[in-house]
């Protein structure tokens, strides 16, 4: 299981979504999606993260497991 990470600026926190903890319990919540992790026709996965302003097209990966993973990866590196 990786870390839960918090990024706070002023009253903005900003996380990749977990259910480990309930960020509501902070105040309003705002959840948005930030990429797809999505198999192709041959059943190989890719995270696309063309959702996030100059996001890539992670993959491909035999497990989707791997996608959610580098999907994770790039985020916490780019959020």
């Amino acid at each position: 299981m990786t870390n839960l990470v918090l990024h706070i600026s002023g009253s903005q926190i900003r996380s990749i979504y977990d259910e480990r903890l309930d960020l509501r319990c902070l105040g309003n919540a705002s959840i948005r999606r930030a990429s797809h992790v999505e198999p192709d026709e041959q059943g190989q996965w890719w995270a696309d993260l063309a959702l996030v302003e100059g996001g890539p097209r992670l993959g491909p990966f035999s497990r989707r497991s791997q996608g959610l993973a580098a999907e994770a990866e790039w985020l916490e590196a780019h959020l």
